[in-house]
């Protein structure tokens, strides 16, 4: 693997399976990994053998900010996991409701910062302001506080970083025990944590991967133009009110439409979190010995030409009267994984990103800046966990009348 291209890992993969098929046995140094990109592998590895295939590798980075893999998505398949897994849905990300003015709040911002923008037909940055506002609404869910950027990653940074996190956090708790501390209308994320300390809950706790509201920008254009010409399609929804609310999302079909059609072209996590195997097992008849690292890329199963037909091009019609899901059940589209490693904080993302995008969409039209065309945009991409675009993208917002 002398070849590999780390800056898309995902894409480089997927064209190694093309030729060596769906499962392909690598070795990355020393160790030994295993790569599916096909559902039914998938469906395999996340549902059949859910038990062999729900543990994670220890890596040097994640087990350090994670404070020694306490992090609900790095730590390893264990009791203190199923315990704090447990916790966080019963808990935390179940309560979408409850968020639910915090979300539309911010949203009504988002709106506001663009208009403002859009006035002066001044270009918006769409990754900065995503950026901005899904961390602002994690923060306010989790911290009670709005967004403030205090960080400032690579193995001689670590450590640093490691100590702005746990003095950033430490502020955090200490806000909250803090008995002169105002009593807020609504508990955040830390009050419900610290409480459940109190009732002999004892764990610990990270914020696990934020839900990124920033997919599918560089479909922003299409699908706004596309979104638009299809409302029609939401019956009794009311074009003159001004904002789209939760209750309105709901009957927002093609939205929903384009949001799995943006999933499959463009998963946040084009890997999903790497797996590791908890002992030795046989998947797709080839023996997989304990400890292997497994990815499953959620990328490439979303260009299969065995489940989709013309992959490559952007079609929401394609989920009308189709009963393929990105909650874990189709594994055909796993955008937040499935089985017992399913991203926790699906639902919470997912109404963040239905409620931010259907107000883009509703309020503006997009276009390219001036002397621009489809054809400039960049779409080199920053390697990680998550897909991120290296240079951000920029529209011309303009106000609907």
């Amino acid at each position: 693997m002398l070849l590999f291209d780390n800056s898309v890992p995902h894409i480089f993969l997927w064209k190694l399976s093309r030729k060596y098929g769906p499962l392909m046995y690598l070795r990355f140094g020393f160790k030994s990994t295993f790569v599916v990109s096909s559902a039914k592998l998938a469906e395999e590895v996340m549902k059949t053998q859910d038990l062999n295939f729900c543990s994670t590798p220890q890596q040097r980075g994640t087990h350090k900010l994670s404070y020694n893999g306490l992090d609900l998505a790095f730590s390893p398949y264990n009791d203190y996991w199923r315990e704090i897994r447990k916790l966080c849905v019963v808990h935390l990300f179940n309560r979408v409701q409850q968020y639910r003015p915090i979300q539309e709040h911010e949203v009504g911002r988002l709106i506001g910062k663009i208009f403002k923008l859009s006035v002066d037909s001044k270009p918006v940055n769409l990754s900065e302001v995503m950026m901005c506002f899904s961390s602002t609404i994690i923060c306010r869910v989790s911290f009670g506080k709005s967004w403030v950027d205090r960080f400032t990653g690579l193995l001689s940074r670590l450590e640093k970083k490691f100590k702005e996190l746990n003095s950033f956090y430490q502020e955090l708790i200490d806000e909250h025990l803090d008995p002169n501390r105002l009593k807020p209308e609504e508990e955040d994320i830390i009050d419900v944590l610290l409480q459940l300390r109190e009732d002999q809950c004892v764990c610990c706790w990270n914020r696990s991967n934020r839900s990124h509201c920033d997919m599918g920008h560089e479909l922003f254009d299409e699908i706004s133009k596309v979104f638009k010409e299809n409302s029609s399609r939401s019956e009794g929804f009311d074009w003159e009110k001004g904002f789209v609310n939760e209750d309105d999302v709901q009957g927002l079909t093609y939205l929903k439409a384009v949001i799995k059609e943006t999933f499959r072209l463009q998963p946040t996590a084009p890997l999903l979190v790497p797996l590791e195997t908890l002992g030795k097992c046989n998947i797709g008849g080839y023996n997989v010995p304990a400890k292997t690292l497994v990815f499953v890329n959620s990328w490439a199963i979303g260009k299969n030409l065995e489940t989709w037909e013309n992959p490559e091009v952007f079609s929401p019609e394609r989920f009308f009267g189709c009963s393929i899901d990105y909650k874990g059940l189709h594994y055909e589209l796993v955008p937040f994984g499935a089985g017992r490693r399913i991203c926790p904080g699906m639902r919470m993302g997912v109404a963040t990103v239905e409620l931010a995008l259907a107000n883009l969409f509703y309020n503006f039209d997009w276009e390219m800046p001036i002397g621009m065309n489809k054809e400039d945009l960049d779409f080199e991409a920053i390697p990680g966990i998550t897909a991120h675009k290296k240079n951000a993208l920029t529209l011309i917002a303009k106000k609907n009348i």
